[in-house]
């Protein structure tokens, strides 16, 4: 399980990272033309798909909009393409914006008070929401009012404004920030899992149709497997495969062209890149396999604690290379096996 012979580089802020599983705006417009547009074409999380599909049948069978729901887990993994999905489904207008963006309650009442009956209204990483706002957030949720204070002090008064019905989709990363008050208040609440190698084939292949891509089936394969269980990732790596192949195979994208743009790509077999393989390198290499401070370790790397935990981790953790304990990261035998790195024993000359 020895991975490939690919040099270390330099890491600086300006590389870029293939394998981030954040979108960028200049994949923006393609990302959206490669979104599934039913729940029948989404591909793997059927824990949420088949329960989800009940859930909007009846509600379009009683006439009732679909009660809130809360999708949470790593970037890249669908939460956006599922709203989206509900709104279409459910046949009503989707109006998306994000927590950091909802500065003031004003905000808020604007897009609550234009929503109509049946809408969606999107807010990804609700967890980063202004506590006032939430607060305000509680009654439009329950009641479909808004409460709203005029004037201060003794001569403040509430003004409540009523609501058309509409359903609110949350997205999140963090789980764990959102308060317990608002989390209560979605009636369902879903966390996208980690996609199977298979489903990555089908979602490789899928996109490369949509894209007009000639790809066998053991090409997309060999692209799936290296993209990290996640199809922002995958599309992202099927796009550069193809450029690769377009300028030195011809425009054929074989399994040959797609290991070759993969490895110039710096990415190796598990889908590790020069960042995942230096987290685990400086474990193993600087302390003895760990375990570490996570503190300690983003300053060996020189990168951030928070980027470290929400980005590189999951997936480590994941393949089994990474293991959490109470005194800090460790590196697993894997991560030592996947290296080509040896267990160095203590010798204390007994």
């Amino acid at each position: 399980m020895h991975t490939e012979n690919i040099e270390p580089e330099s890491l600086t802020e300006e590389t870029e990272r293939i394998i981030d599983p954040e979108t960028n705006p200049e994949e923006e417009t393609i990302e959206t033309t490669l979104r599934p547009q039913r729940l029948i074409e989404f591909v793997g999380q059927n824990h949420i798909k088949i329960p989800l599909s009940i859930s909007i049948e009846a509600a379009a069978k009683r006439q009732e909009t679909l009660e809130h729901v809360l999708l949470y887990g790593n970037p890249g993994l669908g939460k956006t393409t599922l709203a989206h999905i509900i709104a279409r489904e459910m046949g009503g207008m989707i109006k998306v914006t994000a927590g950091p963006a909802l500065e003031r309650v004003g905000d808020l009442a604007a897009i609550l008070s234009n929503l109509k009956a049946g809408d969606i209204l999107f807010i990804d990483e609700i967890h980063r929401l202004n506590k006032t706002i939430e607060e305000v957030l509680y009654s439009a949720m329950e009641d479909f009012a808004l409460d709203i204070i005029l004037g201060k002090g003794p001569a403040a008064r509430t003004l409540r404004l009523p609501l058309e019905k509409f359903t609110l989709i949350g997205a999140t990363t963090k789980l764990n920030l959102l308060s317990a008050p608002l989390r209560d208040r979605f009636g369902h609440v879903f966390h996208l899992n980690f996609y199977e190698p298979e489903e990555m084939t089908t979602i490789v292949e899928r996109s490369a149709e949509l894209l007009a891509i000639s790809v066998n089936h053991e090409a997309a394969t060999l692209i799936a497997e290296r993209a990290r269980r996640t199809p922002r990732v995958a599309n992202r790596l099927l796009k550069r495969a193809r450029d690769y192949a377009d300028i030195k195979h011809h425009g054929i994208l074989s399994p040959e062209s797609a290991s070759e743009a993969l490895t110039m790509l710096r990415i190796d077999s598990h889908g590790l890149d020069e960042i995942d393989r230096a987290i685990l390198s400086s474990i193993i290499d600087m302390f003895q396999g760990g375990p570490v401070g996570l503190g300690t370790l983003a300053a060996a790397i020189a990168e951030e604690v928070e980027t470290i935990e929400q980005i590189y981790e999951p997936y480590l953790l994941q393949l089994g290379l990474l293991e959490r304990t109470p005194r800090g990261r460790k590196a697993t035998q894997l991560a030592y096996e996947h290296l080509g790195k040896k267990k160095k024993t203590l010798n204390l000359g007994l």
